[in-house]
Protein backbone atom coordinates (compact mmCIF):
# COMPACT_ATOMS: atom_id res chain seq x y z
CA UNK A 1 0.00 0.00 0.00
CA UNK A 2 1.38 3.40 -0.99
CA UNK A 3 2.22 5.63 1.97
CA UNK A 4 0.01 8.70 2.23
CA UNK A 5 1.83 12.03 2.18
CA UNK A 6 1.94 13.68 5.60
CA UNK A 7 1.38 17.42 5.91
CA UNK A 8 3.04 17.79 9.31
CA UNK A 9 2.26 21.48 10.04
CA UNK A 10 -1.44 20.99 9.25
CA UNK A 11 -1.56 17.78 11.32
CA UNK A 12 0.14 19.36 14.34
CA UNK A 13 -2.09 22.43 14.22
CA UNK A 14 -5.20 20.22 14.04
CA UNK A 15 -3.97 18.21 17.06
CA UNK A 16 -3.38 21.42 19.04
CA UNK A 17 -6.94 22.57 18.35
CA UNK A 18 -8.36 19.36 19.78
CA UNK A 19 -8.76 17.05 16.79
CA UNK A 20 -8.73 13.50 18.15
CA UNK A 21 -8.21 12.19 14.63
CA UNK A 22 -5.06 14.29 14.20
CA UNK A 23 -3.73 13.12 17.58
CA UNK A 24 -4.41 9.51 16.60
CA UNK A 25 -2.56 9.90 13.32
CA UNK A 26 0.44 11.55 14.98
CA UNK A 27 0.73 8.69 17.49
CA UNK A 28 0.44 6.21 14.63
CA UNK A 29 3.35 7.95 12.90
CA UNK A 30 5.29 7.57 16.15
CA UNK A 31 4.48 3.87 16.50
CA UNK A 32 5.39 3.14 12.89
CA UNK A 33 8.68 5.10 13.02
CA UNK A 34 7.46 7.06 10.02
CA UNK A 35 10.08 9.02 8.01
CA UNK A 36 8.16 12.17 8.95
CA UNK A 37 8.71 11.52 12.66
CA UNK A 38 11.72 13.85 12.94
CA UNK A 39 9.68 16.71 11.44
CA UNK A 40 6.75 15.86 13.74
CA UNK A 41 8.89 16.02 16.89
CA UNK A 42 10.46 19.31 15.78
CA UNK A 43 7.01 20.82 15.22
CA UNK A 44 5.72 19.59 18.59
CA UNK A 45 8.71 20.66 20.68
CA UNK A 46 7.69 24.32 21.29
CA UNK A 47 4.29 23.21 22.58
CA UNK A 48 5.39 20.59 25.13
CA UNK A 49 6.32 20.66 28.81
CA UNK A 50 2.94 21.60 30.27
CA UNK A 51 1.23 18.26 30.99
CA UNK A 52 1.51 16.53 34.38
CA UNK A 53 2.37 12.86 33.79
CA UNK A 54 1.14 10.23 36.25
CA UNK A 55 2.28 6.63 35.83
CA UNK A 56 0.22 3.72 37.16
CA UNK A 57 1.90 0.40 37.70
CA UNK A 58 1.35 -2.80 39.66
CA UNK A 59 0.89 -6.52 39.30
CA UNK A 60 -1.70 -7.94 36.87
CA UNK A 61 -5.14 -8.05 38.46
CA UNK A 62 -4.78 -5.18 40.94
CA UNK A 63 -7.20 -3.00 38.96
CA UNK A 64 -4.96 -0.63 37.00
CA UNK A 65 -7.45 -0.01 34.19
CA UNK A 66 -10.36 0.43 36.60
CA UNK A 67 -8.27 2.77 38.76
CA UNK A 68 -7.28 4.75 35.65
CA UNK A 69 -10.95 5.15 34.76
CA UNK A 70 -11.65 6.30 38.33
CA UNK A 71 -8.88 8.90 38.13
CA UNK A 72 -10.12 10.16 34.76
CA UNK A 73 -13.56 10.74 36.30
CA UNK A 74 -12.06 12.58 39.27
CA UNK A 75 -9.81 14.77 37.12
CA UNK A 76 -12.61 15.55 34.67
CA UNK A 77 -14.61 16.72 37.67
CA UNK A 78 -11.95 19.42 38.03
CA UNK A 79 -12.45 20.48 34.41
CA UNK A 80 -9.10 19.14 33.18
CA UNK A 81 -8.32 17.69 29.78
CA UNK A 82 -7.01 14.14 30.13
CA UNK A 83 -4.89 11.85 27.98
CA UNK A 84 -4.49 8.13 28.68
CA UNK A 85 -1.80 5.84 27.29
CA UNK A 86 -2.56 2.23 28.18
CA UNK A 87 0.24 -0.22 27.33
CA UNK A 88 -0.67 -3.86 26.73
CA UNK A 89 1.82 -6.72 26.41
CA UNK A 90 2.51 -8.10 22.95
CA UNK A 91 2.31 -11.86 22.53
CA UNK A 92 5.77 -13.43 22.15
CA UNK A 93 4.20 -15.97 19.78
CA UNK A 94 1.82 -14.05 17.49
CA UNK A 95 3.21 -10.57 18.07
CA UNK A 96 -0.31 -9.24 18.61
CA UNK A 97 -1.79 -7.45 21.62
CA UNK A 98 -5.34 -7.45 22.98
CA UNK A 99 -5.43 -3.65 23.57
CA UNK A 100 -8.42 -4.20 25.82
CA UNK A 101 -7.91 -1.49 28.43
CA UNK A 102 -10.47 0.77 26.76
CA UNK A 103 -13.19 -1.75 27.63
CA UNK A 104 -12.88 -0.69 31.28
CA UNK A 105 -12.86 3.00 30.33
CA UNK A 106 -16.00 2.98 28.20
CA UNK A 107 -17.60 5.58 30.49
CA UNK A 108 -15.30 8.20 28.95
CA UNK A 109 -15.48 7.07 25.32
CA UNK A 110 -17.76 9.93 24.23
CA UNK A 111 -16.04 12.67 26.25
CA UNK A 112 -14.21 14.99 23.81
CA UNK A 113 -11.90 16.13 26.62
CA UNK A 114 -10.56 12.60 27.19
CA UNK A 115 -8.24 10.88 24.72
CA UNK A 116 -7.52 7.19 25.31
CA UNK A 117 -4.91 5.30 23.32
CA UNK A 118 -3.92 1.66 23.74
CA UNK A 119 -0.37 0.78 22.73
CA UNK A 120 1.34 -2.58 22.35
CA UNK A 121 4.65 -3.11 24.15
CA UNK A 122 6.01 -4.83 20.99
CA UNK A 123 8.43 -6.89 23.05
CA UNK A 124 9.96 -3.93 24.86
CA UNK A 125 10.71 -4.72 28.50
CA UNK A 126 10.14 -2.35 31.40
CA UNK A 127 6.34 -2.31 31.31
CA UNK A 128 6.11 0.31 28.54
CA UNK A 129 6.18 0.59 24.78
CA UNK A 130 9.39 1.73 23.10
CA UNK A 131 7.50 4.70 21.64
CA UNK A 132 5.72 5.82 24.82
CA UNK A 133 7.93 8.93 25.40
CA UNK A 134 7.17 10.27 21.91
CA UNK A 135 3.46 9.50 22.29
CA UNK A 136 3.54 11.49 25.54
CA UNK A 137 4.92 14.47 23.62
CA UNK A 138 2.01 14.28 21.18
CA UNK A 139 -0.59 14.35 23.97
CA UNK A 140 1.30 17.10 25.80
CA UNK A 141 1.36 19.31 22.71
CA UNK A 142 -2.31 18.51 22.06
CA UNK A 143 -3.23 20.36 25.24
CA UNK A 144 -3.74 17.57 27.79
CA UNK A 145 -3.47 18.89 31.35
CA UNK A 146 -2.83 15.45 32.84
CA UNK A 147 -1.58 12.31 31.08
CA UNK A 148 -2.12 8.95 32.73
CA UNK A 149 0.23 6.17 31.64
CA UNK A 150 -0.88 2.66 32.54
CA UNK A 151 1.88 0.07 32.25
CA UNK A 152 1.92 -3.61 31.47
CA UNK A 153 1.44 -5.71 34.62
CA UNK A 154 4.72 -5.19 36.39
CA UNK A 155 6.96 -8.08 37.38
CA UNK A 156 10.22 -8.07 39.32
CA UNK A 157 12.14 -5.80 36.93
CA UNK A 158 9.60 -3.79 34.95
CA UNK A 159 9.77 -0.46 36.78
CA UNK A 160 10.70 1.77 33.83
CA UNK A 161 7.67 3.97 34.50
CA UNK A 162 9.61 5.66 37.32
CA UNK A 163 11.84 7.33 34.75
CA UNK A 164 8.96 8.42 32.54
CA UNK A 165 6.35 9.87 34.89
CA UNK A 166 6.37 12.98 37.07
CA UNK A 167 4.55 10.97 39.75
CA UNK A 168 4.54 7.18 39.92
CA UNK A 169 1.51 5.55 41.53
CA UNK A 170 1.91 1.91 42.55
CA UNK A 171 -1.24 -0.18 42.92
CA UNK A 172 -1.48 -3.21 45.18
CA UNK A 173 -4.35 -5.42 46.30
CA UNK A 174 -4.98 -7.68 49.30
CA UNK A 175 -3.84 -11.22 48.67
CA UNK A 176 -1.35 -10.25 45.95
CA UNK A 177 1.75 -10.87 48.08
CA UNK A 178 3.29 -9.44 51.23
CA UNK A 179 5.69 -6.58 51.76
CA UNK A 180 8.70 -8.75 50.96
CA UNK A 181 7.27 -9.43 47.50
CA UNK A 182 6.78 -5.70 47.04
CA UNK A 183 10.39 -5.09 48.00
CA UNK A 184 11.59 -7.80 45.58
CA UNK A 185 9.65 -6.22 42.75
CA UNK A 186 11.45 -2.92 43.32
CA UNK A 187 8.20 -0.98 43.57
CA UNK A 188 8.98 0.42 47.03
CA UNK A 189 11.81 2.42 45.47
CA UNK A 190 9.84 3.73 42.48
CA UNK A 191 6.51 4.54 44.14
CA UNK A 192 5.59 8.12 45.01
CA UNK A 193 2.04 7.19 45.99
CA UNK A 194 0.84 3.71 46.98
CA UNK A 195 -2.77 2.67 46.47
CA UNK A 196 -4.25 -0.47 47.99
CA UNK A 197 -7.18 -1.18 45.67
CA UNK A 198 -10.04 -3.61 46.31
CA UNK A 199 -9.98 -2.43 49.92
CA UNK A 200 -13.31 -4.15 50.60
CA UNK A 201 -11.49 -7.48 50.59
CA UNK A 202 -10.17 -9.19 53.70
CA UNK A 203 -6.61 -8.26 54.52
CA UNK A 204 -6.66 -4.73 53.11
CA UNK A 205 -5.65 -3.15 56.43
CA UNK A 206 -2.83 -5.67 56.82
CA UNK A 207 -1.55 -4.81 53.34
CA UNK A 208 -1.56 -1.09 54.22
CA UNK A 209 0.36 -1.76 57.44
CA UNK A 210 2.93 -3.94 55.65
CA UNK A 211 3.60 -1.35 52.97
CA UNK A 212 3.89 1.46 55.51
CA UNK A 213 6.29 -0.64 57.55
CA UNK A 214 8.45 -1.43 54.51
CA UNK A 215 8.52 2.26 53.55
CA UNK A 216 9.58 3.18 57.09
CA UNK A 217 12.64 0.93 56.74
CA UNK A 218 13.93 3.03 53.85
CA UNK A 219 16.08 6.14 54.04
CA UNK A 220 13.23 8.65 53.90
CA UNK A 221 13.45 10.11 57.39
CA UNK A 222 15.50 13.23 56.59
CA UNK A 223 13.58 16.53 56.68
CA UNK A 224 12.29 17.56 53.27
CA UNK A 225 12.29 14.07 51.76
CA UNK A 226 9.04 12.79 50.31
CA UNK A 227 7.35 10.06 52.35
CA UNK A 228 4.95 8.15 50.08
CA UNK A 229 1.37 7.98 51.39
CA UNK A 230 -0.64 4.75 51.30
CA UNK A 231 -4.26 5.18 50.24
CA UNK A 232 -7.11 2.67 50.16
CA UNK A 233 -9.56 2.58 47.24
CA UNK A 234 -12.38 0.55 45.74
CA UNK A 235 -11.95 1.66 42.15
CA UNK A 236 -15.01 0.01 40.63
CA UNK A 237 -17.16 2.02 43.06
CA UNK A 238 -15.04 5.19 42.71
CA UNK A 239 -14.39 5.11 46.46
CA UNK A 240 -11.18 6.79 47.57
CA UNK A 241 -10.68 8.87 44.41
CA UNK A 242 -10.52 12.18 46.30
CA UNK A 243 -7.90 10.78 48.67
CA UNK A 244 -5.78 9.66 45.71
CA UNK A 245 -6.10 13.04 43.98
CA UNK A 246 -5.12 14.77 47.23
CA UNK A 247 -2.01 12.59 47.49
CA UNK A 248 -1.09 13.41 43.87
CA UNK A 249 -1.61 17.13 44.54
CA UNK A 250 0.68 17.01 47.58
CA UNK A 251 3.40 15.23 45.65
CA UNK A 252 3.16 17.73 42.82
CA UNK A 253 3.47 20.60 45.32
CA UNK A 254 6.50 18.91 46.91
CA UNK A 255 8.19 18.65 43.51
CA UNK A 256 7.67 22.34 42.75
CA UNK A 257 10.95 23.20 44.50
CA UNK A 258 13.15 21.96 41.63
CA UNK A 259 12.45 18.21 41.81
CA UNK A 260 9.93 18.25 38.95
CA UNK A 261 12.46 19.98 36.66
CA UNK A 262 15.17 17.50 37.62
CA UNK A 263 12.91 14.56 36.84
CA UNK A 264 11.98 15.96 33.45
CA UNK A 265 15.65 16.62 32.59
CA UNK A 266 16.47 12.99 33.47
CA UNK A 267 13.51 11.85 31.34
CA UNK A 268 14.68 13.89 28.35
CA UNK A 269 18.22 12.57 28.79
CA UNK A 270 17.01 8.97 28.80
CA UNK A 271 14.90 9.64 25.70
CA UNK A 272 17.86 11.18 23.84
CA UNK A 273 20.08 8.25 24.82
CA UNK A 274 17.49 5.71 23.62
CA UNK A 275 17.12 7.45 20.25
CA UNK A 276 20.90 7.70 19.81
CA UNK A 277 21.42 4.03 20.67
CA UNK A 278 18.63 2.99 18.29
CA UNK A 279 20.33 4.91 15.47
CA UNK A 280 23.66 3.28 16.27
CA UNK A 281 22.08 -0.17 16.26
CA UNK A 282 20.56 0.50 12.88
CA UNK A 283 24.04 1.29 11.53
CA UNK A 284 25.66 -1.84 12.94
CA UNK A 285 24.31 -4.02 10.14
CA UNK A 286 26.90 -2.78 7.65
CA UNK A 287 30.21 -1.65 9.14
CA UNK A 288 32.11 -1.32 5.87
CA UNK A 289 35.05 -3.32 4.49
CA UNK A 290 32.78 -6.36 4.19
CA UNK A 291 32.25 -6.40 7.94
CA UNK A 292 28.96 -6.75 9.78
CA UNK A 293 28.00 -7.64 13.33
CA UNK A 294 27.62 -11.33 12.53
CA UNK A 295 31.08 -11.61 10.94
CA UNK A 296 32.63 -9.87 13.96
CA UNK A 297 30.76 -12.28 16.24
CA UNK A 298 32.17 -15.17 14.19
CA UNK A 299 35.69 -13.90 14.89
CA UNK A 300 34.97 -13.82 18.64
CA UNK A 301 33.68 -17.40 18.53
CA UNK A 302 36.75 -18.48 16.53
CA UNK A 303 39.04 -16.89 19.11
CA UNK A 304 40.74 -14.52 16.66
CA UNK A 305 39.56 -11.53 18.70
CA UNK A 306 37.87 -10.84 22.02
CA UNK A 307 34.50 -9.12 22.70
CA UNK A 308 36.10 -5.92 24.02
CA UNK A 309 38.37 -5.51 21.01
CA UNK A 310 35.45 -6.31 18.71
CA UNK A 311 33.28 -3.69 20.43
CA UNK A 312 36.09 -1.13 20.11
CA UNK A 313 36.34 -1.87 16.38
CA UNK A 314 32.58 -1.43 15.95
CA UNK A 315 32.55 1.89 17.81
CA UNK A 316 35.49 3.12 15.74
CA UNK A 317 33.74 2.09 12.52
CA UNK A 318 30.58 3.92 13.52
Amino acid sequence: MRRRDVDVPVLVEAARTGSARAVARLITLVENHDPALREVMAALAPHTGHAYVVGLTGSPGVGKSTSTSMLVAGLRGRGLRIGVLAVDPSSPFSGGALLGDRIRMSDHALDPEVYIRSMASRGHLGGLSWTTPQALRVLDAAGCDVILVETVGVGQSEVEIAGLADTTMVLLAPGMGDGVQAAKAGILEVGDVFVVNKADRDGADNTVREIRHMISLGDRTEPGLWRPPVVKTIADRHEGVEEVLEALDKHREWMADGELHRRRVRRAGAEIEAIALARLRSRMGGLGDGQDLESVAEQVVAGTTDPYAAADDIVAAL
